[in-house]
């Protein structure tokens, strides 16, 4: 048995986004290295064991939505692309990214994904006033869900 899900987010994003901010997240994308400072998703806390036996918490970066190839469970091909609006109606950046993703891993992704919805166009605005960022289907199920943030809150699907 398997927790694994097809995370896709598809947003365009305003061209408000600043060159550092734009590093870090070409960075989480894994088409960029990683910056000096990151101020998307901050802390990146795991559970190691010291040379004394001790468990300790240590800080380690990683990017959140950079796998690439043959997907492991869900079929098809992990990618991501960002991708300048500039000669656009809409200025900015699309941002596509296909992922597999566990539930362990949902509340650093929605880190960054409450980070897009605040920088994406209005385009993506929903009826309950919530933004749309992609989809979230588990590897099993034929239809995927709406991916949606709402008050700075992933609605991750139960």
């Amino acid at each position: 048995m398997s927790d694994i899900h097809e995370l896709m987010i598809a947003v365009d994003l305003r061209d408000e986004i600043s060159e550092p901010e734009l590093a870090e997240l070409s960075w989480h994308l894994g088409i960029g290295p990683q910056p000096e400072h990151l101020s998307i998703v901050t802390e990146f806390p795991v559970v190691v064991v010291d040379d004394s036996g001790i468990p300790v918490i240590e800080d380690d970066p990683r990017p959140l939505l950079a796998g690439r190839g043959a997907a492991w469970r869900v079929g098809g091909v992990l990618c991501s692309a960002l991708a300048p609006r500039a000669d656009l109606a809409r200025k900015g950046w699309s941002l596509t990214s296909r992922q597999e993703i566990h539930p362990d891993e949902f509340e650093k992704v929605g880190e960054l994904l409450c980070w897009l919805a605040t920088r994406a166009h209005d385009t993506h605005l929903l009826g309950d006033g919530a933004v749309g960022v992609g989809f979230l289907r588990f590897y099993e199920a034929e239809v995927p869900d709406v991916l949606k943030v709402d008050s700075g809150q992933v609605g991750w699907p139960a």
